[in-house]
């Protein structure tokens, strides 16, 4: 692992992503439209955690949305790379394609939890009133999340060839993880085959994550979710990596 080339695209990635500022900006629409419109519509609702509105019952899940969304987004970059004369450049030089693999990966994961900062501070204010202590754990659980999911997204982009296919594969991948992770309902009363899919998926357990700093109470225990996060860590890095290890540039 050579470590100077990692800081060398960790920056670079970050210099692209602090030039596209409508980027910041658009990828909070959705997340804030399900808490202000949908959260405040259904606010007659009940909700499943005792002493908090649907409001905030849904602002883990939707936290855990920032990061899906923007972690595994990050994939399309790595198809305009592709088309570029920089991955030719990265790929002759004398770096491991693992080295490669992880740069990128730090470089996705920066946007995710920069998004996911202007979230919490936006829900500190008007949504959940959370303590110092609250916002720290929320952003450090985020790191091993935004990494699996940035890993995905990655994994997807270098097997791909365009960026239309990119789209279609995250469209049928992103919305399905986050409707089943039960980022908008309790998974403890929802159908069987929807508990069962929500196991599978490594959304759930970043929501239930959440919502035991945030809330108190979460469907597993921390060390369920942790311990299931590690994993998926784990399982997107080897499939990650074997990827990048067949990459090549493309015209």
């Amino acid at each position: 692992m050579n470590f100077n080339a990692v800081w060398a695209l960790l920056l670079r990635e970050a210099k692209i992503f602090f030039r596209e500022k409508e980027r910041i900006i658009s990828i909070l629409i959705s997340p804030l439209l399900f808490l202000f419109v949908m959260g405040k519509g259904m606010s007659g609702g009940q909700s499943p955690v005792a002493g908090y509105t649907y409001q905030q019952f849904i602002f883990p899940g939707i936290l855990a949305m920032v990061i899906l969304f923007t972690s595994i987004t990050y994939g399309l970059y790595i198809i305009w790379d592709k088309r570029l004369d920089f991955l030719k450049e990265v790929l002759a030089a004398p770096i491991s394609r693992a080295t490669l693999f992880f740069g990128k990966s730090l470089g996705g994961m920066l946007g995710a939890l920069i998004e996911t900062l202007l979230l919490l501070v936006i829900g500190a204010l008007f949504i959940l009133p959370m303590g110092p202590l609250q916002v720290l754990l929320a952003l450090a659980a985020a790191f091993p999340v935004a990494y699996m999911i940035t890993n995905l997204g990655l994994t997807i982009g270098a097997r791909m060839k365009s960026m239309e296919g990119f789209g279609l594969v995250m469209s049928f991948l992103t919305w399905p993880m986050f409707f089943f992770s039960g980022a908008l309902f309790d998974l403890s009363g929802a159908a069987p085959y929807i508990r069962a899919v929500s196991l599978a998926n490594p959304v759930t357990y970043a929501v239930d994550l959440m919502r035991i700093i945030m809330l108190g109470q979460g469907h597993f225990s921390a060390w369920t979710n942790l311990a299931a996060i590690a994993v998926f860590c784990l399982l997107t890095t080897a499939v990650g990596v074997a990827a990048f290890g067949k990459l090549q540039q493309e015209k």
